[in-house]
Order: C-alpha cells, then sequence, then structure tokens
C-alpha cells in the first residue's frame, strides 16, 4: 500500500509541480510533457549512487570464437556518390570467418555483395562510411523506453521509432523482472514506478526500423537493474529477432582500433551493437558485450549543470585505459525531489532549453567541446533525456555534427507530424497551487 501511495504521489507532483512554479508547455497536441524543478543537491541521494554491480577486468585481449568481421582481415571498398538527394554505397566485403568447435577449428571464406541504393548512409553523413564505430559521435536517448505524457518518471516525448527517425543512433534503457513477472520488462528503478513493457515489444520495433534501413548502425545499452544472470533475458532478446542484424566483435576487451568501419558492418548486415552494463557473459553470449570492459562513463544521474568530464564507472580505470575504450557523455540533468522523506532524481526538464542546447553555459554543445578538448577526441555518445529541446528542435544533432567534423545537415524534427513543439509559456501560479491542493486531498484520502 505505501509503494502505491508512493507511485501515486509521484504521478500527482509531475502534474502539478510544474503549475505552482509556472511553467507549461504548447504543443499542437493534448498530450503535454511535464515540467519539474527541484534543489539540487551537491551529493548524490541515495537512489542516485553510482551502481555498485562487479565491473569486469581483462589482463589480456582474448579472440573469441565467434564468426566476425576484424578489420585486419578481409578487402573492403566502399565508395559513394551523391546526385541530389540519392546515394548510392559500393562495395563488396571478403571476410575470414573462423568457429571454434570441439574438434579444433574450421574456417571458410564468405563474400557478402552490398546493397544497391539509399539516401545518405552511414548514420545520415556519407562521410562516416569509412570511419571506424570508434571514431563516431552519436545523440543517444537516455532511458529510451520511458515516453509516457504527466509522468515524472518519464525521460523522452516520442516513442522509439521516432526517436530513430529523428536521428537518434544510440538507446539505452533498464531491464527489470516484475514482482512476479514472467518476463522481463523495462521498469524505471522500479516497475511499480514505470513499466514500459516487456522488452521483446520494444525490442521488437527496433529490429522493424533497422530491417527497413538497411545503412544505418544503431546501438543499444540494456541495464541490468536486477544484475540478473543474462541467461534470463537472452531467450526475449532472441525472440525480438534483432539477433538477424547483431554485430559480434572479434576480441574483449575491445581497443578503439579494433572496431570495424559502419561501412564493414553495412555491408555485410550487422549493423547492431549491443551491451550490457553489469553481469554480461562473453563466453556465452559475445554479441552481448560488457559495457564497461569497452567502454566508461561520465558522472551517472547528473546533478552539476557543469558536467565534468570524468570517469566514474568502471571506477578507479586508469587514464591511459580509458583513452583507448569509447567513452558515453552523460548530460541529462537531475533534480532532486523529496517525496513522502525520500529523495528521488527526476529529469530537471525545466531547463532542457539550456541543457540540449548547441551552445552556452551548461549546454550540450559546451560540455562536449570540454569532454574533446580533456581526451583529444569527441564522445561517442552524447546521453539526453528529451532530445527534442533545445535552443531549437533538435539542436542536439548540431551538437554530434561538430563532434564529426561533418557539416550539419538539418533535418524536420521531432517526432511524428500528430505531435509537435512550439515553446514554453507562463501558467497562472494561483491555478497550480490550486490543483497542487487537490492532488493532495485525493493522495490523503485515496
Amino acid at each position: 500500500m505505501a509503494l502505491k501511495r508512493f507511485t501515486r504521489l509521484l504521478w500527482a507532483t509531475s502534474l502539478s509541480i510544474s503549475l505552482v512554479t509556472g511553467q507549461s508547455i504548447e504543443q499542437e497536441t493534448e498530450e503535454a510533457i511535464t515540467y519539474l524543478t527541484g534543489t539540487k543537491s551537491g551529493t548524490l541521494p541515495l537512489n542516485g549512487a553510482t551502481p555498485t554491480g562487479t565491473y569486469q577486468t581483462f589482463s589480456s585481449k582474448i579472440t573469441l570464437a565467434t564468426t566476425s568481421l576484424p578489420t585486419s582481415l578481409g578487402v573492403l571498398t566502399a565508395n559513394y556518390t551523391e546526385t541530389e538527394l540519392v546515394t548510392t554505397l559500393t562495395g563488396s566485403v571478403t571476410s575470414s570467418i573462423t568457429t571454434t568447435t570441439t574438434n579444433g577449428t574450421a574456417s571458410s571464406t564468405v563474400s557478402t555483395p552490398p546493397r544497391p541504393t539509399n539516401t545518405r548512409p552511414c548514420n545520415n553523413y556519407p562521410e562516416l562510411c569509412e570511419r571506424k564505430y570508434s571514431n563516431i559521435t552519436e545523440v543517444g536517448c537516455h532511458n529510451s523506453p520511458f515516453v509516457r505524457a504527466g509522468s515524472a518518471a518519464a525521460n523522452q516525448m516520442y516513442n522509439v521509432t521516432d526517436q530513430l527517425n529523428d536521428g537518434i543512433r544510440f538507446l539505452q534503457g533498464q531491464i527489470q523482472f516484475p514482482v512476479n513477472g514472467t518476463q522481463p520488462h523495462f521498469c524505471h528503478t522500479s516497475c511499480d514506478l514505470f513499466d514500459a513493457g516487456p522488452i521483446t515489444d520494444w525490442l521488437g520495433k527496433v529490429r522493424e526500423w533497422v530491417s527497413a534501413h538497411p545503412y544505418d548502425v544503431v546501438t543499444i545499452l540494456l541495464g541490468n537493474g536486477n544484475y540478473s544472470n543474462p541467461d534470463l533475458y537472452v531467450p526475449y532478446i532472441e525472440r525480438s529477432g534483432i539477433l538477424r542484424y547483431i554485430y559480434t566483435p572479434p576480441v574483449i576487451p575491445m581497443g578503439l582500433d579494433d572496431w570495424p568501419t559502419l561501412a564493414q558492418m553495412i555491408l555485410t548486415g550487422q549493423r547492431v551493437v549491443m551491451f550490457l552494463d553489469y553481469s554480461a557473459n562473453a563466453t556465452a553470449y559475445p554479441w552481448l558485450q560488457d559495457e564497461f570492459s569497452a567502454m566508461w562513463e561520465t558522472p551517472f544521474d547528473p546533478l552539476d549543470d557543469t558536467f565534468p568530464c570524468t570517469v566514474q564507472r568502471p571506477p578507479d580505470l586508469p587514464e591511459e585505459q580509458a583513452k583507448n575504450r569509447l567513452y558515453l557523455m552523460n548530460h541529462n540533468l537531475n533534480a532532486e525531489v523529496s517525496l513522502l522523506g525520500q529523495s528521488i532524481l527526476v529529469p530537471a526538464v525545466s531547463a532542457l532549453n539550456t541543457t540540449n542546447a548547441a551552445s552556452g553555459k551548461g549546454s550540450l554543445g559546451m560540455a562536449a567541446a570540454n569532454c574533446r578538448d580533456q581526451w583529444t577526441r569527441p564522445p561517442n555518445v552524447l546521453n539526453v533525456d528529451y532530445y527534442n529541446f533545445g535552443d531549437y528542435p533538435g539542436s542536439v544533432f548540431e551538437v554530434a555534427a561538430r563532434m564529426n567534423n561533418v557539416t550539419f545537415v538539418k533535418r524536420p524534427c521531432c517526432g511524428s507530424t500528430s505531435a509537435g513543439f512550439r515553446g514554453i509559456r507562463g501558467v497562472e501560479r494561483g491555478l497550480g497551487l490550486g490543483l497542487v491542493l487537490g492532488w493532495g486531498v485525493w493522495m490523503l484520502v485515496g
């Protein structure tokens, strides 16, 4: 009963805080994004502490007994030409495939022809085709599955299909098992707080999009919310059909030079990279890569709008090792809200236009540039909440183009044509206070 009441209080707060602080959003539909404010804290509250899962370490590289495309083998030619809006990607790849069996090893050579034509291949920028996966910056959707109007626990406004259509190529979400549940769901902190449904449904939508866009590379980071054995997740991942496009690394841990180019991944059909943050098993499931042996992250659930570009996870990572890994820049500013004596972190949506801006203090552009200067290369992932906000809708993609040193191609953004962003306007504080009192009475008698 207490958890149910807490959940109802969070839902009520998500509607009332925005009104009492005099902020709302005007858009073309009746559905509204919730605006929340709170008091920032210099230290992380308990629920915002760095996860304490086990971090894997490797004393040397291990060659995996898998089918893969090592960058040191095979011959690839990939050329593109642009005529108006159509880009043609041509090429072929011959890869050496080695499979380990109980009786030894067997080798074979497979030639995979390219598909003929696509508009703007290689994640919307043909210039990226010849670059290694490790030398590209993408915009990431923090907590991609958590989309719900009027919920403080939501992190995105548009569903995963819209996210991908708008240019997102990195998706992250946390998996948990609901109480008495029989299959894993995407849940935000607790399935009682926000349950976005079975992982198979969401992964199936990603698979449908990937199938329809054969010249794009998509990355999925799964958060192991229960620190469960991956054996419990794999059957449901397989059921989605997404393994048809999965990338399997040749070695672990993967260094920056070990990654293939986007063209190689596209021409071989290995266009989905998947990570698990904790408890990955590279021996059993080499395609479900351990995140923190290949990538590090800046501070988790940031409350500091200066966004220091320091290594937080994995902890105590030597600088020379950090320089040879991918890295994810967490740029999803949070606010601390106290409910029923508990502190929780929610997206600081009242600051989104600043946080996701291309330039200025506290902006995504400023933080990305600081990281690039500090580490002599840009972040691989710009992980954000509500990517459609900024100094204009979709300004986060301008920052990614800047980090990739390519000319920004401004595309329509964001979401479907039935929902759009117009701007922020004030509302009467008196109305907001009245609603707060109303929700409070409902909570007490409910």
